[in-house]
């Protein structure tokens, strides 16, 4: 069964930087994609980035492009998503996602397209 475990959330101040990691297990495919989900208290869930193990391509919302980095260690399974220059309001639980499908231009942020998700890292911004 596949299994997604984040790690790497915390307190961090304005400005700061983190780095978030998702482990994965249980793939019986080496072609798969990972995204990376955020809910904020009150709001809907929004898709952060996404990446493909088969060829690297990534994916980034537009409220985290140049900020956020998203990478990948195919033999570990293991992605992370590098969060540069924080804001308040990055301030959410960050969720990780997979499915055997390769994230695409058209709709990666949609959640319903993920199989499965890992229980959440929560981020808070503040001074």
């Amino acid at each position: 069964q596949v299994q997604l475990v984040e790690s790497g959330g915390g307190l961090v101040q304005p400005g700061g930087s983190r780095r978030l990691s998702c482990a994965a297990s249980g793939f019986t495919s080496d072609y798969y994609s990972i995204g990376w989900f955020r809910q904020a208290p009150g709001k809907e869930r929004e898709g952060v980035s996404c990446i493909n193990s088969s060829d690297g391509r990534t994916y980034y919302a537009d409220s985290v492009k140049g900020r956020f980095t998203i990478s990948g260690d195919t033999a570990k399974k293991t992605v992370f998503l590098q969060m540069n220059s924080l804001k308040p309001t990055d301030t959410a639980v960050y969720y990780c996602a997979t499915t055997l499908s390769s994230c695409t231009a058209n709709g990666w942020w949609i959640g319903g397209r993920y199989d499965y998700w890992g229980h959440g890292t929560e981020v808070t911004v503040s001074s």
